[in-house]
């Protein structure tokens, strides 16, 4: 499987993005997903994952209550809806399929894969 995130861009504090992860070749419907993100200096940290049916999500605690993430299997693409950015949102964000050997709840970014390009969230203050 071949991931590419798309959606980004710039907006001011307080507003709303949806970010796109599509995703090419078979199976896309078996795996578990998530998205990270990295600010400049700084580590890539988790984001938040969903279930290969879409049913469980989890997140990160900075982003809980305004990020969803959710997919759509028939269009092979998982989705990040944003809302109420800060300006500490700001990052390339990325999507990644959970490996089959990682446990649910996983934040580790060992326990994901197949990463696709990212794409640049900048949020103005």
């Amino acid at each position: 499987v071949q991931l590419q995130a798309s959606g980004g861009g710039l907006v001011q504090a307080g507003g709303s993005l949806r970010l796109s992860c599509a995703a090419s070749g078979r199976q896309f419907n078996t795996y578990g997903l998530g998205w990270f993100r990295q600010a400049p200096g700084k580590e890539r940290e988790f984001v938040a994952a969903i279930t290969w049916s879409g049913v469980s999500t989890y997140y990160t605690d900075s982003v809980k209550g305004r990020f969803t993430i959710s997919r759509d299997n028939i269009k092979n693409t998982v989705y990040l809806q944003m809302n109420s950015l800060k300006p500490e949102d700001t990052a390339v964000y990325y999507c990644a399929i959970m490996k089959v050997s990682a446990r649910w709840g996983t934040s580790r970014e060992t326990d994901f894969g197949s990463w696709g390009q990212g794409t640049q969230l900048t949020v103005s203050s």
